[in-house]
């Protein structure tokens, strides 16, 4: 810890002379008598996770702030200029209704303006995947989006795009953390030169929605019928899903006026998290006051979504993203098989922690399930690296979903349109988007799953994470709820064991610090470091055969049951 400390104090003397401006040596200077902030603050340099670069704006190298971005676009602009020589080079920029999102947006625009780079930055926040869609409209080199998703008000990040519209991803991200690096805070350029800045809005805007529409729209019936109730939740979804819904013919929408106007301080919600239930007990409270069939709430960018609907006794419940995930895509498949067929060369994908259901239920379409790491990224990656598939539609359990390649990135957007049009199809058909549901667990099994984390802030918190870790691979479980561990997937040693018989083969995906135990019963454990939050999530997996309909909600307590059990027997 000493030597942490040793470290800060060095990198905090840096930051108390140029070439860092007057008002970023002051704030530096107050923080002298608070050490624990000092060196929370400059221990280390701020990282790329799985979500792009994401911290506590401030002052310091483990900040977001102008020098932390200015050097990320920096070193950014000098690996465009080497892999792309002698090019007119292009990048798109975005950002969102967090504090300091428009200023940080300009100010990177700035940068890449001052090595001549042309710019193409939105007038006002849009929603994420709109950045991933201009990125490809725009022909683009890369794009940026100024956005910490659903961290606390005190956070920004920095999400970085390439030519694709998907995040970085080998080489490209390791090659530009190299020449980040490589430079001094002295070397950014900051002198904007305006005249490569061009500002965008209604062109895109009018684009972005027309593929939303043709992407997420299969020709519902009575769509007027279905009452929407939706809400942004202080984020700029209001730009972009009422305009969406309306061009596609909802016109039934509600929106939640408390939570309609863009604030990063989230002013209604202790979170603006859709994975919460409280993030959405205004919409809920509506939802009941006029007799909604549905409700849908985005994060900040737009790119998560959260979805309520009413269950076989009328009650609105908070679907999770598993659930939301596998309908959706069952969905598309059907319409894809009913209009134009299936073809071999289909596939849909997810992540490792997601649910085993959506393997499953590809095995029965005769489809192929890719499964990556968890990031969107990775899902955008498949779509990349194999051009003559066609890629129908998929997501992860943390509430994101993609529709079709157009966005190669989760779409809340298009996806929530998506969900409109399965609820007014069910509800045209006498049945309802949670019966719909109920239905895929009776033809694939039911499942359930749980998502347990924990938060760990600071470097003691990062620690001890890293020790929970390590102890878990060094003392691997045996057993599970009295149920045998029948394999081992360790994505840090790229090695999975089969504990019968002890052999191993390699998992054939990047590196990541991921640890999953299968069990004889079919239960699925998953353990990892977030890597966009200060937390280690557990993800719990469970099934059982559903007989009848009937049964469904007394298997489905005996599955979550199961998972206490499970909960109970982790220590968790």
């Amino acid at each position: 810890m000493q030597d942490l400390l040793n470290i800060a104090k060095e990198q905090a003397r840096k930051w108390q002379q140029k070439p860092f401006d007057t008002e970023t040596q002051t704030a530096v200077i107050a923080l002298q008598n608070d050490t624990e902030a000092l060196q929370d603050a400059f221990y280390k340099n701020l990282e790329f996770g799985t979500g792009g670069m994401r911290g506590i704006m401030g002052v310091g190298t483990n900040r977001i702030n102008k020098y932390t971005l200015g050097k990320n676009t920096q070193g950014l602009s000098n690996y465009l200029k080497k892999t792309y020589p002698s090019t007119q080079l292009k990048v798109a920029i975005a950002y969102d209704c967090r504090n300091n999102s428009q200023s940080l947006a300009r100010l990177v625009a700035e940068v890449f303006s001052a090595n001549d780079i042309q710019v193409y930055l939105f007038s006002e926040l849009r929603p994420t995947p709109e950045l991933s869609f201009a990125v490809k409209h725009l022909d683009c080199h890369c794009g940026i989006v100024l956005t910490a998703s659903h961290n606390p008000p005190e956070y920004n990040g920095y999400k970085v795009y390439w030519t694709d519209g998907g995040q970085i991803v080998p080489p490209q991200d390791a090659g530009i953390i190299a020449e980040i690096d490589a430079l001094d805070f002295s070397d950014i350029q900051f002198e904007a030169k305006e005249s490569n800045i061009q500002l965008i809005d209604k062109d895109v805007d009018e684009a972005f929605i027309q593929q939303s529409v043709a992407n997420g729209s299969f020709g519902a019936k009575n769509k007027e019928a279905l009452s929407i109730v939706f809400t942004s939740l202080h984020g700029t979804s209001i730009t972009m899903i009422p305009p969406v819904l309306e061009r596609a013919g909802y016109t039934n929408l509600h929106i939640v006026e408390e939570q309609r106007i863009p604030n990063g301080n989230f002013p209604t919600v202790v979170s603006p998290n859709p994975e919460e239930p409280e993030a959405l007990k205004m919409a809920l409270d509506k939802a009941e006051e006029i007799g909604a069939d549905i409700v849908i709430g985005t994060d900040p960018d737009s790119d998560r979504l959260g979805i309520a609907v009413r269950d076989t006794k009328g009650k609105m419940v908070l679907l999770n993203g598993n659930q939301t995930m596998v309908l959706m895509t069952k969905f598309l498949i059907d319409q894809k098989k009913n209009k134009q067929g299936l073809e071999a060369k289909d596939f849909i994908a997810s992540t490792i922690v997601s649910t085993p259901m959506m393997p499953v239920m590809a095995e029965t379409y005769n489809l192929e399930c890719k499964i990556g790491l968890t990031g969107f990224k990775w899902i955008a990656k498949m779509i990349k690296d194999y051009p003559n598939q066609y890629f129908i539609g998929g997501g992860e359990e943390s509430f994101g979903f993609m529709v079709g390649d157009f966005v190669r990135d989760k779409d809340a957007v298009t996806a929530s349109l998506l969900a409109c049009e399965i609820a007014a199809s069910a509800k045209a058909n006498n049945s309802s988007f949670y019966e719909a549901l109920i239905d895929a667990y009776l033809e694939f099994g039911l499942y359930r799953e749980r998502l347990i984390s924990f938060t760990k802030k600071g470097i003691s918190g990062a620690e001890e994470i890293a020790r929970m870790m390590v102890n878990l691979r060094e003392n691997p479980l045996s057993e599970i709820n009295g149920s045998k561990v029948v394999r081992i997937e360790d994505y840090k040693s790229s090695l999975a064991t089969n504990t019968q018989n002890g052999t191993a083969f390699p998992l054939d995906v990047p590196k990541s610090n991921v640890l999953i135990y299968y069990t004889e019963d079919g239960s699925k454990i998953a353990a990892r470091p977030s890597g966009t939050e200060p937390k280690i999530k557990f993800y719990i997996s469970v099934n059982q055969k559903l007989e009848d309909k009937a049964h469904y909600e007394s298997t489905m307590t005996e599955l979550e049951d199961k998972i206490d059990r499970i909960v109970q027997s982790l220590n968790l």
